[in-house]
């Protein structure tokens, strides 16, 4: 199925936040970990699965940080040749050799890493050796642009990559688009899905059929970011334009507000997971932390040197991490959230 969209521009509000706030404040600057990028669109490369663990790229290999021990051990090398040990409907026996990793993601024990020939990686950290190799295209411009993992309605471990949703390693849904689709996010009750990608305008998509619910018309420019917040009602997606938008699904006609970033293209959107806060990356230099509660009126700029590999909040909101992707000053830096009595700091 591909569907075909008509192009258009549309001026819409531009929001200009108070910027003397500070919701996360510094704690480390890690060196000893090197956040690496390898494509200069592409920034989602750095994953916390708790405030104290963080999985990232580093070359041709992904790291586990522990901001606890302050030590990191590798889980994944590709500079060599990997195959699954597992057997699984349409798994690559054969394996890859000296992976491109283009985006990763990381969720309840489950890494999925994508690569610059649309090859799919995954690894359950709590075994062993890899579980899973497959390729989402064969395409001589194949890439895997964006990994999404999420739990369904049933409790099922399902991802998302370039339009391939795959259930215990089996395909099963396909859709395809007259575009190149650059990032998807699932809504939380997982019943609709945001595409964009080289194209102006995005859409909103039954995850089911692959059917067009409606256009998101308002971005001049090709879109690489996008998420949900939690409430399931509102929605962000980040543009080649400088601006961020939030799209509220009573009204899809327009966006109800814009975010702009200070030199490029947003990269990477990320919501805390009681959607208090969210945080957008540009691709050096500037994270954009705004608070969700004043209306995106409230924002704490993060300013640093070096391109960003990667942004995320912990699940429990508590720490928000950002790779820094520089060849030189390379590092992860580590913030933690502000609480208004300085004694509720001291159990962090």
């Amino acid at each position: 199925m591909k569907i075909f969209l008509n192009l258009g521009r549309h001026q819409r509000r531009i929001t200009k936040p108070q910027r003397k706030c500070v919701f996360y404040e510094f704690r480390r600057n890690s060196r000893s970990v090197k956040s690496t990028i390898l494509h200069f669109q592409l920034r989602n490369l750095v994953w916390a699965t708790s405030k104290h663990d963080v999985y990232l790229m580093s070359h041709f290999s992904v790291v586990h940080w522990s901001s606890l021990t302050c030590s990191k051990n590798e889980v994944l090398n590709v500079s060599g040749h990997v195959a699954p040990r597992e057997k699984h409907p349409g798994s690559l026996s054969e394996g890859y050799t000296q992976t491109q990793v283009s985006t990763l993601a990381v969720k309840d024990n489950l890494l999925v890493a994508g690569g610059f020939q649309g090859e799919l990686i995954c690894k359950h950290l709590d075994r062993p050796g890899i579980c899973f190799c497959s390729r989402t295209t064969y395409d001589d411009n194949a890439i895997t642009n964006a990994v999404d993992i999420y739990h369904t309605v049933s409790g099922a471990l399902h991802f998302i990559a370039s339009n391939n949703d795959m259930e215990k390693f089996q395909l099963s849904n396909h859709f395809c688009f007259s575009w190149p689709v650059n990032h998807t996010s699932l809504s939380p009750d997982g019943k609709l899905l945001v595409i964009v990608g080289d194209n102006a305008e995005g859409l909103l998509v039954d995850p089911r059929n692959g059917k067009a619910v409606a256009p998101l018309c308002g971005h001049a420019d090709y879109s690489f970011a996008s998420a949900w917040h939690p409430d399931g009602i509102t929605f962000a997606t980040g543009n080649q334009d400088k601006t961020c938008r939030i799209w509220d699904l009573r009204n899809l006609s327009k966006s109800f507000t814009a975010l702009k970033g200070n030199l490029g293209a947003i990269r990477s959107i990320r919501y805390t997971s009681d959607g208090r806060f969210m945080a957008m990356a540009e691709p050096a230099d500037f994270v954009h932390v705004f608070d969700v509660k004043s209306g995106y009126e409230e924002e704490q700029q993060i300013d640093f040197f070096g391109e960003i590999s990667g942004i995320s909040f912990s699940p429990d909101t508590e720490s928000i991490f950002i790779g820094v992707g520089d060849r030189t000053y390379g590092s992860l830096l580590e913030f933690g959230h502000r609480h208004n009595y300085s004694y509720l700091d001291t159990i962090i």
